[in-house]
């Protein structure tokens, strides 16, 4: 039997935050069929910034952990328990920075690193990273998120 995901992070002493709600006029997520999609969420905290700017990229790499452990929020929210999830099917990163940063990836390799720790091999995922002059609030980055599901 394998152990399960509360366990699993229990000993990579892991807490997950509650569960942020959205921002503007949209759900936190949605389930169809087998999938599970998670909206957009940035760091806890809220911190405001650009990489390359205000933030070096391993503190990117780091905030993007963050947001990642809001995403693993949002998906306890939404399914009961994080055990239902069989694959993290893809990731997309949206990275505030300066238009001379170049570490986009770098920066989301905090989140993709997180799923992998997580789910083990279920967290190997396709992704997608893009650099944008501005987001919402001003977060450093915002990642979705989509999962296979059980029933």
């Amino acid at each position: 039997m394998t152990e399960s995901i509360e366990t699993k992070l229990n000993q990579l002493g892991i807490v997950l935050p509650d569960s942020s709600g959205p921002a503007a006029n949209y759900v936190n997520y949605v389930v169809t069929g087998q999938l599970l999609f998670i909206s957009g969420k940035g760091p806890s905290g809220k911190p405001k910034g650009k990489l390359g700017l205000d933030y070096r990229t391993e503190e990117g790499y780091q905030l993007a952990r963050l947001a990642g452990l809001e995403v693993l929020a949002a998906a306890k929210h939404a399914l009961g328990s994080l055990d239902r999830i069989t694959q993290v099917v893809k990731v997309q990163g949206f990275v505030n920075a300066d238009p001379n940063y170049v570490e986009h990836h770098l920066v989301l390799n905090g989140v993709s690193d997180l799923m992998q720790e997580v789910f083990g091999e279920k967290g190997a995922h396709a992704r997608s990273v893009l650099g944008a002059n501005s987001l919402r609030d001003n977060l450093p980055l915002v990642v979705d998120t989509i999962f296979e599901i059980t029933k």
